[in-house]
């Protein structure tokens, strides 16, 4: 088979996808990675070939974000979802459609590019629903690859509950979908906005009730190339805590959001009989201006090398930390920044029991301090993330699922 992923042009939404490209790769099919040209080197440094595609001025600046520490002030948390208490969703929605017409100027090069390779499937970012049009014009099956909970999905479902289309209401997909739809003399169907079917990397536990075909697959942890520190592949003498707030976004506006200064984190960490490693921007980094002698400061070490030697983890609730240290069996230390669903995937955490939650309206060095001593000397925790491993893993790996792939793909291709 020919398969072509499409990603938003973000680190974050680019690492999921690399472990399933490589087991296509490795069972002999064709694979292409479709991406902002400013974001190649995304897909070029993970070993696969990609395609720029796309040169908006939208997603150049949507690019921007991967590396320039100073823009994290303008994030907010306007697409979080807690699906269990969402008044503004009619906003959210609002906001969100017009989001996802920042792929429009996308379709025509996606088009022309699917017409030429003739993909047999399309696998695309929920964020780039141009390419579900791509699919149909070209006979393609086509599927979207999630890397959270299913916002688009629920919002969705919620707006047709409240009767959008219908007794003259507007309908906020009928102006993201037009401009891609009328040049290619399409109608709208549910599933360019929602795939035919969706792949789903999450917990089955933390999946939204909708009527959607999600088909799971274990997220296997990709977190770049680099070469690890010598230190990574020793053992600790002291247990190793990392403090990681992930590759971008909101989770490096902890600190701010909570009134805690890093250096005072620090400090307090240092305090116990533990080491310390944080790995975060070289711009916090530097407001440190002493090292006690068991913390470690680094800029980037991937989480799958260095969680195995970790006995817990803080972090700000982003999907891939959480999954990297489920992987892992690491109980969590979760403070979550909404941005998307970070929220209800902390409480998912507390619930197995394989962690804690502070609330950014709480945290403070003393209760850091306290929390941290409970997940390295209360066995509940360990036992608890052992347990959120095995859960997880029941989901085939992206070696067993490439078979599922194929034959979704045989049912759904025109």
């Amino acid at each position: 088979m020919r398969i072509l992923f499409t990603a938003f042009p973000a680190t974050a939404h680019v690492h999921p996808l690399v472990p399933l490209a490589w087991a296509l790769q490795n069972a002999g099919h064709e694979v292409r990675v479709a991406i902002h040209p400013d974001t190649v080197h995304l897909v070029t440094e993970a070993g696969l070939p990609a395609v720029p595609l796309g040169s908006s001025e939208t997603l150049a600046g949507a690019a921007k974000w991967n590396d320039n520490f100073e823009m994290l002030s303008q994030l907010s948390d306007a697409l979080f979802l807690d699906t269990d208490d969402a008044p503004q969703w009619e906003r959210q929605w609002q906001g969100l459609c017009g989001m996802l017409g920042s792929f429009t100027p996308m379709v025509d090069d996606l088009v022309e590019f699917c017409r030429g390779w003739q993909p047999d499937l399309v696998v695309w970012d929920p964020f780039c629903v141009a390419a579900g049009v791509a699919a149909r014009v070209t006979g393609a099956a086509h599927a979207r690859f999630l890397w959270g909970q299913d916002n688009i999905g629920w919002l969705r479902a919620k707006s047709l509950e409240a009767g959008a289309g219908r007794d003259g209401a507007q309908d906020p997909v009928d102006a993201l979908m037009a401009p891609m739809l009328e040049r290619y003399g399409l109608e709208y169907s549910e599933d360019l906005l929602l795939g035919q079917f969706t792949i789903d990397p999450m917990p089955q536990a933390l999946r939204l009730p909708l009527d959607v075909e999600y088909v799971p697959i274990r997220r296997v942890s990709y977190n770049g190339n680099t070469v690890a520190p010598a230190w990574v592949h020793r053992r600790p003498e002291k247990p190793r805590v990392l403090l990681t707030l992930g590759m971008g976004g909101r989770g490096r506006q902890l600190f701010d959001a909570a009134g805690v200064s890093f250096p005072r984190v620090v400090d307090a960490l240092a305090e116990l009989d533990i080491e310390v490693v944080a790995t975060l921007h070289k711009a916090m980094l530097d407001t440190v201006t002493s090292v006690p002698d068991n913390v470690r400061l680094t800029e980037y070490v991937p989480l799958a090398q260095v969680l195995p030697s970790c006995s817990a983890v803080i972090h700000h609730g982003g999907g891939g930390t959480f999954a990297a240290a489920a992987a892992a069996a690491v109980p969590q230390l979760v403070v979550p920044m909404p941005m998307w669903g970070e929220s209800i995937t902390a409480r998912f955490v507390a619930d197995r029991g394989a962690g804690v939650v502070v609330g950014t309206e709480e945290f403070d060095t003393a209760l850091l301090s306290k929390q941290i001593t409970r997940l390295l000397t209360e066995p509940e925790f360990r036992a608890g993330a052992r347990e959120l491993r095995a859960e997880i893993n029941q989901a085939p790996g992206p070696a067993e699922f490439v078979p599922v792939l194929e034959r979704l793909t045989a049912r759904h291709r025109s």
